[in-house]
């Protein structure tokens, strides 16, 4: 029993290193493809250069992702769900602090995306190339909806066309800041422009 016990805890172990391995493997790849499509476009990108960049194979990089197109839109997820993240946590906290009114909430929620955006901006960069392969703008497009659809709940919106149109005017403000934010040439120019995307927020909520 004890030699079975022993035996199955060296088996978790090395799964535990294994798995380890591979999301480390899976990050490199995943930078070495963020430099790559930043430099040379989606198009002129090869996985070739990618592999080499990440000192891999190109049998590891196929296993992990299964080709160039896998890997941009892995690495749009990414951005996507830690922006996600960030925002969501800044709301939450905010109103675990006792914060009810919609307009600040989504204003905390605003704030921690676009410093997410300065601290992601390499990928950010990379998306406002526009440069990316088939059926990227449909998805970006449809990402685009939920992501009016999730700040309306936040700021409690109604159904009238007047109201919709408030909240894609709030989401696409947000949405323009982070091109300016992606493009600045400091942390603090980057500030100034999350600033005054708040400050405009705050008066078309007014």
């Amino acid at each position: 029993m004890a030699r079975k016990a022993g035996t199955h805890t060296a088996g978790r172990g090395g799964g535990a290193w294994r798995w380890s391995r591979t999301a480390h493997t899976r990050r490199v790849l995943l930078e070495a493809a963020r430099e790559v499509f930043t430099e040379k476009g989606f198009a002129e990108a090869g996985v070739a250069d990618v592999v080499e960049r990440a000192q891999s194979s190109v049998g590891s990089l196929y296993h992990h992702f299964g080709g160039k197109t896998e890997l941009f839109l892995a690495l749009w997820e990414d951005q996507q769900a830690a922006d996600e993240e960030q925002a969501s946590g800044a709301v939450a906290r905010a109103r675990a602090a006792g914060e009810e009114d919609p307009v600040e909430l989504f204003i905390a929620g605003a704030r921690a995306f676009l410093e997410g955006s300065w601290q992601r901006r390499g990928v950010g960069l990379l998306l406002l190339t526009g440069d990316g392969p088939p059926g990227f703008d449909v998805l970006r497009r449809g990402r685009s909806r939920e992501w009016v659809r999730q700040n309306a709940v936040l700021l409690q919106a109604g159904e009238s066309a007047e109201e919709r149109l408030a909240v894609s005017v709030l989401t696409a403000a947000i949405g323009e800041a982070r091109r300016e934010i992606v493009v600045a040439e400091s942390a603090e120019e980057a500030e100034r422009i999350t600033e005054a995307a708040i400050g405009l927020i705050r008066r078309l909520s007014a």
